[in-house]
């Protein structure tokens, strides 16, 4: 079972930044696209960015020109550098890693980001 093990996450005040990492561990898969997800109270889990092997990103509307997301594959880690960030963007972020070739996916088990004065 491979695990994706996520650090980075905390409280922050508006305006703040916080950089999340998301490193598999026990691994012998390469991973094709990685990316971050995020899910509120009430709310449905949706996905924040991703980023291909090669390095493609895709971001949803509501981060763009806040957030970068970045990988190293040598390590099979990537990372979410938030900036400038705001309330509404207190969740639980979950990182997700695809398998090359399959339909396989792994989640993390989440970190929380809290933003609040």
């Amino acid at each position: 079972q491979v695990q994706l093990v996520e650090s980075g996450g905390g409280l922050v005040q508006p305006g703040g930044s916080l950089r999340l990492s998301c490193a598999a561990s026990g691994s012998i898969f390469i991973f094709n696209d990685m990316g971050w997800y995020r899910q509120a109270p009430g709310k449905q889990r949706e996905l924040v960015a991703s980023i291909t092997r090669d390095g493609s990103t895709n971001y949803a509307d509501s981060v763009k020109g806040r957030f970068t997301i970045s990988r190293d594959n040598s390590k099979n880690t990537v990372y979410l550098q938030m900036n400038s960030l705001k309330p509404e963007d207190t969740a639980v972020y979950y990182c997700n890693a695809k398998v090359v070739l399959t339909s396989a996916t792994f989640w993390g088990q989440g970190t929380q980001v809290t933003v609040s004065s």
